[in-house]
């Protein structure tokens, strides 16, 4: 059995402005001839299609053309809602989208085993996917209530409650068939990919998996969420694919992929990743302002998307600086300036002998104001410790 895996699509996201969906969807048109010439028997979609709840019409046509492509060559697949999208928008949609063959898994229910969804390929095999959608700290408590679990105290223990669906997931898995995870969730250990855009999930302890807790009898873990490619558990063996397209700055330098697992019934997985081409290179240029013509003259034939930040002395007056940068450069989306404190920069000509308590009164006072007395205590008390282990 040969099995497609792929994650947050984020149609209709845009950045600084600029409509990123035309990209996705060429990725999405992309990866749908890949299930063709890989000869894929399904597909895996964790989470994420949509980069907000209320997507345009054409971040919904991008993910819907990309199902009837895979309509067309006739594979099926199964889809979970991820924490981007609208679990209920997703819901309403289901008996459409089964029409075309997708199976989708937008939200929890009462029933475990209304999770878990079975797909015979063309080839006489069966594959059991265990589909658990975004479950949030608030979701999941709710959705313990509905299963009779003890929600005061699955209200702290995210962790705990997560495994209780994790396992009763890992039951519908059967000896004759390929079983495989879905999720969409963060995993110990996972390494984001330093997304300029504030993350929504918690990689701390309380708001992770362990690898531990994922069903044995999993074969393969199709995860979400995080967009930087990359393997988190060898047993099971358990994969982010990452985002399909280089998302934002953040995100810039990544190779995007999707996976496809070669498996058969009992026997382990062999995966290969498979590049994706598709989407602008995101790319960020640091330079000097005195430096600025000649580094963008040097970049003239790059045609993916830039961020241009000058390092400036701080309070230098730089007007037409954005002009200056379009006029060189007019993929540049955005223009940051990075201001450097002189007598931080310069230490060793700019102290004037103060201590560094002094030092940092005087940087607290020119960006926010008067330092106040608990901030002063506490970077005292810091500064001590420091000296202290120093000197240990």
């Amino acid at each position: 059995m040969r099995v497609l895996h792929t994650a947050d699509f984020h149609a209709g996201r845009s950045l600084r402005g600029f409509d990123r969906t035309p990209e996705v969807h060429d990725a999405l048109t992309e990866i749908a001839a890949l299930a063709r010439t890989e000869r894929a028997d399904a597909v895996l979609v964790s989470g994420d299609l949509f980069d907000t709840a209320n997507p345009s019409a054409e971040a919904e046509h991008a993910v819907f053309d990309f199902f009837l492509r895979l309509r067309d060559q006739g594979i099926p697949s199964v889809v979970i809602a991820g924490n981007h999208d609208s679990a209920a928008r997703l819901a309403s949609v289901t008996g459409l989208l089964g029409w075309v063959g997708v199976q989708v898994v937008a939200q929890p229910s009462a029933n475990p085993a209304d999770m878990i969804r079975t797909v015979e390929t063309r080839g006489g095999e069966r594959l059991v996917v265990g589909a658990l959608p975004y479950l949030s700290e608030r979701r999941l408590v709710k959705a313990a209530d509905l299963l009779g679990g003890d929600t005061g105290a699955w209200r702290q223990k995210y962790r705990e409650g997560m495994g209780f669906f994790l396992r009763r997931l890992g039951e519908g898995f059967t000896g004759s068939s390929v079983n495989m995870l879905m999720a969409h969730a963060t995993m110990d250990g996972a390494v984001p990919s330093g997304s300029e855009r504030t993350m929504q999930f918690d990689l701390t302890n309380s708001y992770t998996l362990s690898g531990l807790q994922l069903p044995p009898g999993a074969q393969y873990v199709a995860l979400g969420h995080v967009h930087k490619p990359q393997q988190v558990s060898d047993a099971p063996p358990a994969y982010y694919p990452g985002s399909v397209i280089q998302l934002d700055f953040g995100e810039a330098g990544e190779k995007k992929q999707v996976n496809l697992i070669e498996v058969e019934a009992g026997r382990p997985a062999r995966v290969h990743a498979l590049p994706l081409a598709s989407g602008r290179e995101l790319r960020t240029l640091r330079v000097d302002l005195d430096h600025v013509e000649n580094r963008l003259t040097q970049l003239q034939g790059f045609d993916g998307l830039l961020k241009v930040v000058v390092r400036a002395p701080a309070g230098t007056a730089l007007p037409g600086l954005k002009d200056r940068v379009l006029n060189l450069a007019p993929n540049t989306l955005a223009v940051d300036l990075d201001a450097v404190q002189e007598d931080l920069a310069l230490p060793e000509l700019k102290r004037e002998g103060l201590s560094l308590m002094e030092l940092y009164e005087r940087y607290h006072r020119e960006k926010r104001g008067d330092l106040p007395d608990d901030l002063r205590a506490a970077f005292q008390e810091a500064d001590e410790l420091a000296r202290t282990e120093e000197h240990a």
